[in-house]
């Protein structure tokens, strides 16, 4: 974390100033959490990141000149990602909406953004979700998960896509081990580490190993995409 006292610095990216300004008010609330920038759209999201280097982006999806989906596309491409690297930085990005089926949400999940936030989400939840994601942890349950996994299976693609898409994430998940594999379903049903320690009988820092390697194979920056993989597989 790059704030003073160890504080979790947030960007927010929003067109509405209203929302930005609750945003703002709800986060700053937090002794933990400091908002350092805010934009109105993507192409100031942009500059602001870059600027401020938080460590946590809040990301409307729909908005003028350059949507959300776009910016999460940009700020964690693999050329941006190395950059943040070599200085030291790790952004995670939380795209915000209106809707929990919003094609675009599923789309910047893909792109690797960390989870995703209704607006009307209660404050509480609010403040809870960015620490957790802060810490490395998905903030999306097992039932939005699995919302957002049958949105991408039913979003109207094309019967011959899905068929290619389900043979890559065969071929994906055949370079797992039997281990790895459990793990990457359980994922895919939306478990926690600590819910998987139980299932499988493993300790927890052994499950975060497994989920590391799992990441890895499958080229993954999250849970959330892991879990993609499982159901394009047609295993979840």
């Amino acid at each position: 974390m790059n704030g003073d006292q160890g504080r979790t610095r947030v960007v927010i990216v929003d067109d509405d100033a209203l929302v930005r300004a609750g945003l703002r008010m709800i986060l700053g609330g937090a002794p933990d959490l400091e908002v350092v920038a805010e934009a109105g759209d993507g192409i100031d999201g942009e500059r602001v990141v870059d600027e401020h280097r938080p460590d946590v982006v809040l990301m409307d999806i729909r908005m003028p000149r350059r949507d959300g989906l776009e910016t999460t596309r940009s700020l964690l491409s693999e050329a941006a990602r190395a950059v943040r690297a070599a200085r030291g930085d790790d952004l995670k990005v939380i795209v915000l909406t209106t809707f929990d089926a919003d094609d675009m949400v599923v789309q910047a999940l893909r792109a690797g953004a960390h989870g995703f936030l209704l607006k009307d989400t209660e404050p509480r939840r609010l403040v809870e979700a960015v620490q957790l994601v802060a810490a490395g942890e998905p903030i999306l349950s097992p039932s939005v998960t699995a919302t957002l996994i049958a949105h991408v299976a039913t979003g109207g693609v094309a019967v011959d896509a899905g068929d290619h898409r389900r043979t890559g994430a065969e071929t994906l998940l055949a370079t797992l081990t039997d281990r790895e594999r459990e793990v990457a379903l359980a994922i895919g049903r939306g478990l926690s580490n600590a819910d998987i320690s139980r299932e499988l009988y493993l300790s927890v820092p052994t499950v975060k190993a497994h989920v590391s390697r799992v990441l890895d194979k499958l080229g993954a920056d999250n849970r959330v995409q892991i879990a993609i993989v499982v159901h394009d597989a047609a295993l979840a």
